[in-house]
């Protein structure tokens, strides 16, 4: 992953130069560390909640000192700010966090603790009501994935299988993102988003560039790269 650097002025950034201003700014983490405590906050917050010491209510959401707590119990080099800067800059929008502007230490005391929650924003296997998301769908999303699952899919339509929901991609990059996961040579699948939500069928947008959905019956569904 790309390393994170912050700006004083416009806050966390991605890469060498901050977008706002073009200084280099400071460095907060590099890529690699990144990677490992993205892929923790991820894991305690979808996966293992209890065996990293946190407590989500029924939405998912834990305070965030609670998540800063957990982090640098599993590293000593996490802290506050390199939490924050994983949430705030997750590539996938993986995160949500009612509270607390990410940029200097001043920024961050801007928020109390109460009102400074943190949860992830879709992919859990625990059981936890995400209810309704905010902001609109567009009329066509897509799924990447493997392409030894074309023909299932193409016959029963996307499925939850061992998630509580399909994730679908707000985006064709995206898509090919999380298809590259699974294989060197993605499939990617073309989703009739508008046929699905006129029809009767209920897509809640996760994050910045997530949707789930249900399923995904194969009528609304066409091979778009791969295969």
């Amino acid at each position: 992953m790309t390393d994170v650097r912050t700006c004083e002025e416009h806050g966390v950034f991605e890469g060498e130069a901050c977008p706002g201003c073009e200084r280099e700014g400071r460095a907060v983490l590099d890529g690699e560390r990144r990677r490992r405590l993205s892929k923790f906050l991820s894991g305690a917050l979808r996966h293992f909640p209890d065996d990293a010491g946190l407590r989500l209510d029924d939405a998912g959401w834990t305070p965030f000192d609670a998540l800063v707590a957990a982090a640098e119990r599993q590293y000593d080099w996490a802290s506050r700010e390199r939490v924050a800067a994983v949430v705030a800059t997750d590539p996938n929008g993986r995160f949500e966090r009612t509270g607390g502007a990410v940029g200097s230490g001043a920024h961050e005391g801007a928020t109390t603790a109460e009102s400074d929650r943190v949860r992830a924003a879709y992919g859990h296997s625990v059981d936890v009501d995400l209810a309704s998301g905010d902001g609109p769908v567009p009329g066509t999303l897509y799924h990447g994935t493997a392409p030894r699952n074309r023909e299932a899919i193409l016959g029963e339509g996307l499925k939850p299988m061992s998630r509580q929901l399909v994730h679908l991609s707000g985006t064709l990059e995206a898509a090919r993102r999380v298809g590259g996961r699974h294989a060197a040579d993605p499939v990617v699948f073309e989703v009739d988003a508008a046929a699905m939500r006129a029809d009767g069928h209920e897509i809640t947008r996760r994050g910045r560039a997530t949707y789930t959905a249900e399923r995904v019956p194969p009528e609304y569904l066409s091979v778009l790269e791969g295969g």
